[in-house]
């Protein structure tokens, strides 16, 4: 599995909070939900995103925003109108004491059927901790512009969503997903090489074999000569390589690696300390326990219960 996938494997889009928005100016959206991750795009007219630092960045149609969570913020008409008489929505279907009412009706709300504007949005939910790395790739908030068909497809298919059929949760939920991988892996492409290493990597013809490798057994005893071999490079080559291509040793990334492994498999409660040090490449949990300590400041137990009361 490539990185990108394997980051995204706990970023899921079930039971969307929303799917297709038809309003009429002048109006605002607020999202409490405190997702990791939200998606906006617009399929017909535009709106402006008021950002928690104060920042503003407008979008218009075409265009698909990810907004890195978990504060509040705005989607309005127009920035100025925040303060004027308007419609008002908020988004907070995830939030424990939400009803998820407020103006919120099946799969198609709005204040006019024939609004000028029109959205799709979805806040992600999130399980584990495996997209933190993901997150920490962003910035506060990611535009990437499509094409004009693009848009008219994805608006007949939220209508069609909207009439409840079978399975249209499922639907939009599928369609959300595919948004939001395409969405980033667009703006990651744009980035060339300021894009993290993890997601140029797999596409390097000396790194990319060594990290498929390394994801798939991080539980291993990998060396750099091992992975050299996998590579098919010299040692010193591979080793030079990989720093340049990904930022760090291969050492230190697959520690890294480990130590995001072992913090999704600490919030399993059936596995023993013992067992997640032995998933992730370490004999015994006092190594392990220790590489823990190391990198993220407190022993796998304090982890845990610190994980567990959160």
């Amino acid at each position: 599995m490539d990185p990108l996938s394997r980051l995204l494997g706990g970023i899921r889009a079930e039971g969307a909070v929303l799917t297709h928005a038809i309003l009429e100016a002048p109006w605002t959206i607020r999202f409490a939900d405190r997702a990791p991750l939200t998606m906006v795009t617009v399929l017909r007219g535009g709106g402006t995103l008021l950002l928690p630092d104060g920042a503003q960045r407008r979008i218009e149609m075409g265009d698909t925003a990810i907004v890195r969570g978990p504060d509040a913020f705005l989607l309005a008409d127009r920035a100025d109108s925040v303060d004027l008489p308007h419609e008002r929505y908020e988004i907070a279907c995830f939030t424990a004491d939400a009803e998820c009412a407020s103006g919120l009706d099946g799969g198609r709300w709005g204040n006019d059927p024939a609004g000028e504007t029109a959205l799709i949005v979805g806040a992600y939910r999130a399980s584990g901790r495996r997209h933190e790395r993901l997150l920490r790739a962003m910035p506060p908030v990611l535009v990437v512009s499509d094409e004009v068909e693009v848009c008219a497809w994805m608006e007949s298919v939220a209508a069609d969503a909207a009439a409840r059929p079978a399975g249209a949760q499922a639907l939009m939920d599928r369609l959300l997903d595919w948004a939001l991988v395409c969405t980033l892996r667009d703006w990651f492409e744009g980035q060339h090489a300021d894009a993290p290493g993890w997601y140029r990597g797999p596409a390097d013809p000396v790194v990319g074999p060594a990290l498929e490798a390394m994801h798939a057994r991080l539980d291993a005893g990998w060396t750099v000569a091992a992975l050299a071999c996998v590579a098919g490079v010299s040692r010193a080559l591979f080793a030079r390589r990989f720093t340049e291509v990904m930022g760090q040793s291969p050492l230190a990334y697959l520690t890294e690696c480990r130590m995001d492994e072992a913090e999704e498999l600490l919030a399993d409660r059936s596995r023993t300390v013992a067992q997640v040090a032995q998933a992730v490449g370490y004999a015994d949990a006092f190594g392990f326990s220790a590489a823990f300590k190391r990198h993220r400041g407190m022993r796998p137990s304090d982890f845990r219960a610190r994980d567990l009361s959160a």
